[in-house]
């Protein structure tokens, strides 16, 4: 047994979780410093120099605020629920690549944490487990408002993740493989969003009601359900669900820049192979910039409307995207 190799193992995955859930702190920090900038606010600038610690100052606050739990709920499964959310999460970008491989110590060291052949379905299994931990906290809350939230996450859920699925099958075509290192490396010379425009809009949509963004935030609506499933949580156990969200934005713009805006690729990778991750990195924070973008500026839709997105247009745009993707690969014998 090569011990080598396991603690390889070990150092990147906490590697990966101290890097997830630190992006989750910071993101909520950038969040509010894009949306101040938008709209022309200061935003957070008392928690350490220019904010910093604001992230910090929240998460203290976090811990040591009192949690509660409804005298009629299901007691069991409510406490449950915000780990169900957070852990699918914490684990999907286990299979994303950040870079190809580094010579450290004087031994080659692969950029990522596993490359299986099976990536695509594991991702897309993982991010179909999170909306059992959202709907049981809406059930076991025993509260109507939180129950509503929980039936319609699971609906918003299931109708975009077929439009989604279908959105990455162009990419798994073009590469002939389901390794996400694969079809990265197939954007050597052509990123797939020039040969998948129409995939790539639909991914960028779905996903964003994959993980409940505005304006796909149905689930959640204070308008209407004062903040749906997790209007019962608080403390700790509404910040895995703050983090589950924030974490599965940062997960969703790996996956993308991966399949569409070719992950690490970049000038120069050949001679500085490390600077895969930074080619990620910025890929990933000018997606999640858009995702910021599109919440400041447009309002929450109906959700009758949104389901009809989902099934009525962008699911068979999705089909029909995959049907071309394929009659083109027949017609030129690739």
């Amino acid at each position: 047994m090569d011990y080598g190799i396991i603690l390889e193992w070990v150092i990147k995955s906490v590697l990966v979780l101290l890097v997830m859930t630190g992006g989750f702190a910071y993101l909520t920090l950038f969040e509010r410093k894009v949306l101040a900038w938008m709209q022309v606010r200061i935003g957070p600038n008392r928690a350490g120099p220019w904010g910093l610690l604001q992230p910090v100052a929240d998460g203290i606050k976090a811990i040591f605020k009192e949690e509660l739990i409804p005298e009629k709920a299901d007691k069991l499964i409510f406490i449950l629920a915000p780990v169900m959310t957070v852990i699918p999460a914490l684990i999907i970008t286990g299979v994303i690549p950040w870079g190809r491989s580094i010579v450290l110590f004087g031994r080659e060291i692969h950029l990522y944490l596993a490359d299986i052949n099976v990536a695509v379905l594991y991702i897309l299994s993982v991010t179909s487990i999170s909306v059992y931990g959202i709907t049981l906290a809406g059930w076991s809350s025993n509260n109507k408002y939180a129950s509503m939230g929980g039936i319609r996450a699971t609906a918003q859920m299931i109708s975009y993740e077929l439009a989604l699925g279908f959105a990455v099958v162009g990419p798994i075509m073009l590469a002939g493989s389901m390794s996400m290192v694969d079809i990265v490396e197939a954007q050597k010379n052509t990123w797939f969003i020039f040969l998948q425009p129409v995939a790539f809009v639909i991914y960028m949509i779905a996903s964003m009601a994959e993980v409940n963004r505005a304006p796909f935030d149905m689930p959640e609506a204070e308008q209407e359900l004062t903040a749906g499933y997790h209007v019962e949580y608080s403390g700790m156990k509404f910040a895995l669900f703050y983090m589950a969200e924030y974490i599965k934005v940062i997960a969703v713009a790996m996956m993308g820049s991966s399949f569409f805006l070719g992950g690490y690729m970049g000038p120069g990778l050949e001679t500085f192979p490390w600077l895969g991750p930074i080619y990620l990195f910025i890929k990933t924070l000018l997606w999640i910039f858009f995702v910021i973008w599109v919440r400041a500026t447009l309002p929450r839709i109906r959700y009758d409307r949104l389901m009809r997105l989902g099934w009525i247009y962008l699911f068979p745009l999705a089909l029909l995207s995959v049907m071309v993707t394929g009659a083109v690969k027949v017609l030129l014998g690739r």
